[in-house]
């Protein structure tokens, strides 16, 4: 298990490195794990046995990388606009059904997987527009890609202290502090190409880190709720593109409006 995990995750890194500096492919890449990830999340909850949307939520989820992409925004607050006219799609074909019982969960289950995977993820295509974008982008994938690094091999050779044992029995705190500490190292070999003081990028990596183990536990805690170990079994030794890009799903918006809003860039 472990010669696959290092060996997927060597190509996996091989990809991305080659997108990051190639626009039009690092789109494409995200567009296809955004498209992949929905379909697992909602394959996760078809197996908890809740009615949803599926594929309503998979075709909406896809517009929204498509549309930063091509850089359609027909209103200035177009999410919200857009998040107004799911909704009112999914009640239309709400009052289509014969069947009414699960109304509610089921049209909030395909409204929060459509944002969860494919507006928070999306982030990264706009990180990668900003002005420097390739520079950002390449932080926080590194960032939040080494803290995961750093808290399984840190957790999985000293863990002993459980974190919260009852979302994920294998997380340690040991390992939430070795992935802060690959984090704060990556942000601080980021030096090399960000305009940041090294005292910023301490607290950016640190800060980064407990965001990505928050997204890491926060797909754990969906996974134990669906009873099942991975999101799917198509990354040899890594499970499935959530089990891979949970992490990313909360640094990358954070940085993003950081970037935008406390930086001004």
């Amino acid at each position: 298990m472990l010669t696959k995990r290092i060996f997927s995750s060597l190509f996996l890194m091989a990809v991305v490195i080659v997108a990051v500096f190639q626009e039009r492919v690092f789109d494409l890449l995200v567009l296809a794990f955004t498209v992949v990830g929905l379909i697992e999340f909602f394959g996760m909850l078809e197996h908890k046995g809740i009615r949803l949307y599926k594929y309503f939520g998979i075709a909406i989820g896809t517009l929204i990388p498509l549309s930063i992409m091509w850089h359609f925004e027909p209103t200035k607050k177009w999410e919200l606009f857009f998040v107004v006219l799911v909704l009112l799609f999914l009640i239309i074909m709400q009052l289509k059904r014969r069947e009414h019982t699960g109304v509610i969960v089921g049209i909030s289950t395909t409204i929060f997987g459509i944002l969860y995977v494919a507006w928070l993820f999306s982030f990264l295509i706009k990180i990668r527009d900003l002005p420097n974008g390739t520079a950002f982008l390449s932080s926080v994938l590194l960032v939040t890609k080494l803290g995961d690094v750093g808290g399984f091999l840190i957790g999985s050779r000293f863990g002993k202290t459980p974190l919260i044992p009852r979302i994920s029995p294998k997380k340690s705190v040991e390992g939430a502090v070795g992935s802060s500490l690959f984090s704060i190292a990556g942000a601080v070999a980021c030096k090399a190409f960000l305009p940041f003081g090294y005292l910023q990028l301490v607290w950016i990596g640190f800060f980064l880190s407990v965001l990505g183990q928050i997204g890491d536990l926060s797909e754990s805690l969906m996974k134990r709720d669906c009873q099942i170990k991975d999101s799917a079994d198509i990354i040899p030794g890594m499970g499935g593109v959530l089990d891979i890009i949970d992490s990313l799903l909360f640094t990358a918006p954070v940085y993003y409006f950081y970037i935008t809003i406390v930086l001004n860039i």
